[in-house]
């Protein structure tokens, strides 16, 4: 396990911006001072969660890849997140992933009232982005949108437990540790 997380790490290190060249980023100008806060930047016990959960949401919910990372980053600013970890999570949403949030979005919002045709939504595959549009437009755009709002709010939530449960267990794995190393005799 502590292999991963050094590998982590140093790819992290290696291929990530550091802060400083993500804040001198002219797209980030108009945010101001706002958004130097280092508690947006540290890794804690509160921001981690909050950022898990505000990722996962917008990764879901927001299905447009670019408008997603800006729609996670936003969100980490009044949540007080950290933003790197949100940026991260909404790639739980990718071109491997997308189809089926789709489809479960469309049954999701099928099954609370919404009425659309899945079968329609399947014949889809290959079609132009015209004809996509002109169903979204019909009657699917209610169900697919409330089907994305529920399956982002649970996934998130599911995402923000389990990021509170294994930061204790890591925490408590580190002070375990601590105190099972023996004593040192200074001499």
């Amino acid at each position: 396990m502590a292999d991963i997380a050094n590998f982590v790490r140093g790819l992290m290190h290696r291929h990530a911006p550091s802060r400083e060249e993500v804040l001198d980023s002219p797209w980030l100008k108009p945010f101001g001072k706002r958004i130097r806060h280092s508690e947006l930047w540290r890794f804690t016990r509160r921001s981690v969660p909050r950022a898990v959960f505000a990722g996962l949401f917008i990764g879901i919910f927001l299905m447009v890849p670019g408008l997603q990372i800006v729609g996670a980053a936003l969100l980490a600013i009044p949540m007080r997140a950290n933003i790197p970890i949100a940026v991260a999570m909404t790639f739980l949403s990718n071109p491997l992933t997308t189809p089926f949030f789709l489809y479960a979005a469309i049954g999701v919002g099928t099954r609370i009232g919404f009425h659309t045709d899945l079968a329609a939504f399947l014949a889809l595959r290959g079609e132009s982005a015209s004809q996509w549009i002109a169903w979204l437009l019909s009657d699917a755009a209610p169900a697919l949108v409330s089907g994305l709002f529920l399956i982002g709010l649970g996934v998130a939530l599911v995402g923000y437990i389990v990021s509170l449960v294994g930061w204790r267990w890591w925490v408590g794995r580190k002070w375990r540790q601590r105190f099972a190393r023996p004593e040192e005799v200074l001499g």
